[in-house]
């Protein structure tokens, strides 16, 4: 083994001893799904963002736009609330719009919107792994809810295209999300990614419904070392630089800041399953988010990843949304419950506000889990009767 082996193997000892003092006294993710059939917050998100065609619309933004996120955390929402008339309407806005036609040849573009003429198009082609990757497990676990198999052919395939358009093999990294097909490799050697991007149970959940391909293993347990090493203070970065025979390194570009982006790093960390081999190291190493979140009484809305210093504000209620489940992981409820009940007292949250709030109280209320394999739970299936 190497020095640079050996070292990171003793920091992971570190934490993996001080994980599981967390992980004895934290609850159980898999055991708490209750059955609920309404979902109230998921109303309103639809009534306030999601056009009768299928469209989720960021109307805090100037040409009205929508990203292939939205579109993401949408069709997941909807299956979560088996509200099956919305995923068709969602999906099939979708593979029109965003993936010209057919999700199983193309990644969908990542913008759309009003461009300079006041024409509604796609204003950019590229493409997003982070919504890729939530469509694609939206599609899989769709299919097995549903007993739909073309949900179940669409995802896997466009799951495909995320590992073949979408991941490069790193020297010394091994198989690594990259944040899209095109802009993320500056330099020969030099790769640009977001932490936030890739979060293990999807990677897993994904993998489980398709084990011919080995290549999910290895993007997981790849996940994992850059959520790790990008996070020297305990705090996720948006954004990191990796570079062959030399690591992590901050990204200049962006501050090396710790913000919007970020914030979801923590939310998928405290929605593992109890028992996924990840989740003690990743509590322990975000362990200072949550004492931030303690002496502060809100997460912070930007923070200095190499130095941890914080910006001058909060985090808007979101923020608050997104650390439930970390917090709950943690065996901090009191904690968390300040944090649901100030996400709960937001009103009119806009876009990126609301999608937090759906994911981190919707868990909190028992709405779905993931498994250990990152299959998904939800309690909508156990009262059965599709919307």
């Amino acid at each position: 083994m190497t020095v640079s082996g050996l070292k990171r193997a003793a920091v992971l000892a570190v934490f993996g001893a001080l994980a599981n003092a967390v992980s004895a006294a934290s609850p159980s993710t898999e055991s708490a799904l209750v059955c609920a059939s309404a979902w109230p917050r998921w109303d309103v998100f639809k009534r306030d963002f999601i056009s009768k065609e299928g469209r989720v619309i960021d109307a805090g933004s100037a040409d009205a736009r929508t990203v292939s996120e939205g579109q993401s955390y949408a069709l997941f929402f909807a299956l979560v609330a088996n509200d099956r008339a919305s995923f068709d309407t969602i999906l099939r806005w979708t593979e029109n719009e965003l993936a010209q036609g057919d999700l199983t040849s193309h990644l969908p573009a990542w913008l759309w919107g009003r461009d300079d003429a006041g024409q509604f198009r796609v204003l950019d082609s590229n493409a997003a792994s982070d919504a890729d990757l939530w469509i694609a497990y939206a599609l899989i676990e769709a299919g097995r809810a549903w007993g739909e198999r073309s949900y179940t052919a669409r995802g896997a395939s466009l799951a495909k295209r995320v590992l073949d358009e979408e991941s490069a093999t790193l020297p010394g990294l091994g198989l690594t999300l990259l944040p899209g097909p095109v802009g993320f490799h500056p330099a020969a050697d030099t790769w640009r990614v977001n932490p936030s991007y890739a979060p293990t149970q999807v990677i897993r959940g994904i993998g489980a419904s398709l084990p011919d391909d080995p290549r999910w293993t290895r993007l997981a347990a790849s996940s994992v070392r850059v959520l790790i090493d990008t996070a020297p203070q305990g705090f996720s970065p948006d954004w990191a630089l990796y570079r062959a025979n030399r690591g992590f390194e901050a990204d200049e570009a962006t501050h090396a800041e710790s913000a919007y982006n970020a914030i979801r790093v923590y939310l998928w960390a405290g929605m593992l399953a109890s028992n996924d081999e990840a989740r003690a190291l990743l509590l322990s190493r975000f362990a200072p988010f949550a004492a931030y979140v303690d002496a502060h009484g809100a997460p912070p809305e930007r923070i200095d990843t190499r130095d941890g210093k914080s910006g001058p504000n909060d985090g808007n209620a979101g923020f608050s949304a997104a650390a439930v489940p970390f917090l709950d992981a943690l065996g901090r409820p009191a904690l968390a419950d300040a944090q649901a009940a100030r996400a709960a007292a937001a009103s009119a949250p806009g876009y990126y506000t609301s999608v937090l709030t759906l994911f981190g109280l919707g868990w909190r209320e028992g709405r779905y889990r993931f498994a250990v394999d990152g299959t998904l739970r939800t309690a909508a299936s156990m009262c059965g009767g599709a919307k």
